[in-house]
């Protein structure tokens, strides 16, 4: 059994539905049926235990509940619920017993959630910070993979806008693409068929010269044709080519 007299705390205690799930109002089943079984496994005792929530007794188990029960529903309101510490029974039902918690419910855990959202805050001043700091190259790179083939239509002054609030959208997404040096090398591969210097097969498994459709590179099976090109880039004939398309590009 789950150790209740060195760690729990006796306080009020708030209880949300995972899955952002926020109906009006939940009932969690507060006592054991064949559709929704209630049963804690003791390891102590070496079996399965019925629970249920009856206000006037002091034990969630039923082997250790005296008398008439007086059963109560467990019911959320707006994707939460609040217990008093008045409640111990109840919220040692939710805490440590409920078979649902953790899958259906969680307890609100406020150090945990501020350390989240510490953690957030600073990857979003981060990369917002890189952000404005950015190339307008480097900017066009990162926002293709938000955008598509769209970010070819945008000004300077609208990439620097849209790099921006993709960084306050997703800090962590951002900041990867940011220290991945095949970004701007796709991001070229993608420019250099957009302006019809290079070709990419209807099949995409092959790149040519736009011009004479001479061979290029095969793409390997199951890998992204500009990730793939991007990497073909790097070898030392991939260098040569590079430098082709970059003065093309110009």
């Amino acid at each position: 059994m789950k150790e209740e007299t060195t760690t729990w705390e006796v306080k009020d205690r708030n209880y949300y539905l995972t899955n952002d799930l926020s109906p009006l109002t939940y009932t969690l089943p507060s006592k054991h049926t064949r559709r929704f079984p209630l049963l804690f496994f003791d390891e102590e005792k070496g079996y399965n235990r019925e629970i249920r929530y009856a206000t006037n007794q002091k034990s969630v188990f039923v082997d250790e509940q005296q008398g008439m029960a007086t059963l109560e529903h467990i019911v959320f309101e707006n994707g939460t619920l609040h217990v008093p510490k008045a409640k111990q029974n109840l919220q040692k039902l939710l805490s440590l017993y409920h078979p649902q918690n953790g899958r259906r419910y969680q307890e609100l855990d406020v150090i945990e959630n501020a350390n989240n959202e510490l953690e957030e805050l600073e990857a979003e001043f981060q990369a917002i910070a890189i952000a404005r700091e950015i190339d307008i190259d480097h900017a066009e790179a990162i926002l293709r993979v938000e955008m598509g083939s769209n970010v070819s239509q945008l000004g300077s002054k609208e990439l620097k806008r849209d790099l921006l609030l993709f960084a306050k959208r997703n800090p962590y997404l951002f900041l990867d693409l940011v220290s991945d040096d095949n970004v701007e090398l796709r991001n070229f591969a993608i420019k250099a068929t957009e302006s019809s210097i290079i070709k990419l097969s209807q099949d995409q498994r092959t790149f040519s010269w736009g011009t004479n459709g001479k061979k290029l590179m095969a793409v390997p099976f199951d890998e992204n044709p500009y990730s793939a090109f991007a990497a073909y880039l790097k070898t030392d004939e991939g260098v040569e080519v590079y430098k082709s398309i970059e003065k093309k590009l110009k």
